[in-house]
């Protein structure tokens, strides 16, 4: 395997970067960024210096992962989202030492156009919709959307939605189990 940087895209010294990851036109990789084996990274996609990605990440066009975001393993990161790092940014006021982190669990996909306000979890396989805004923690295998983004459902690992609210579900592409409360969805197989 081998690693492919487009002649326009710009990656820093020092910045770490897995066999089979492909890096795209105009992107820019930070020297201090830390990023896995089999990602992608698509045309104008910026990664900070304190960026840490983990394997198989798919990043579309357009998307800014600034400072303090870690992103698991297997997360898609539609087309123009963008993280934020700072909650109350004012260009004459340096906060650099205010940033909070932000973390996206195995497996999430992250609409086109979405907004990730800093500090919050957004958990295994959970699916922001497109055009989203998060403001807080988003439980594991939740579906939520809008602004700011609600959850509206629960998806499987597989990425179809899951069927009811409360109970057992069984999700109709890939037949894996979960188990569902108000508050969570739980793989029965494990």
């Amino acid at each position: 395997m081998s690693i492919m940087i487009h002649p326009t895209a710009i990656v820093d010294d020092g910045a770490e970067i897995g066999d089979g990851t492909n890096i795209w036109h105009w992107a820019h990789i930070c020297s201090g960024a830390k990023i896995g084996k089999n990602c992608s990274f698509g045309q104008n996609v910026f990664v900070g210096n304190r960026v840490v990605v983990g394997n198989n990440v798919r990043v579309q066009n357009n998307v800014s992962i600034y400072d303090d975001v870690t992103l698991e393993d297997d997360i898609f990161c539609g087309p123009s989202m963008v993280f934020t790092n700072v909650i109350n940014p004012r260009s004459h006021v340096p906060r650099k030492n205010e940033y909070r982190p932000t973390l996206v669990r195995r497996g999430a996909s992250i609409g086109a156009n979405a907004t990730i306000v800093c500090g919050y979890v957004i958990g295994l396989y959970a699916f922001i919709g497109a055009g989203s805004v998060v403001t807080r923690d988003v439980p594991d295998f939740a579906l939520v959307v809008g602004n700011p983004a609600r959850r509206m459902g629960w998806v499987c690992q597989c990425g179809v939605r899951l069927p009811g609210e409360v109970g057992e579900a069984v999700c109709s592409e890939c037949g894996c189990r979960y188990r569902i409360t108000e508050q969570m969805c739980i793989p029965v197989d494990g």
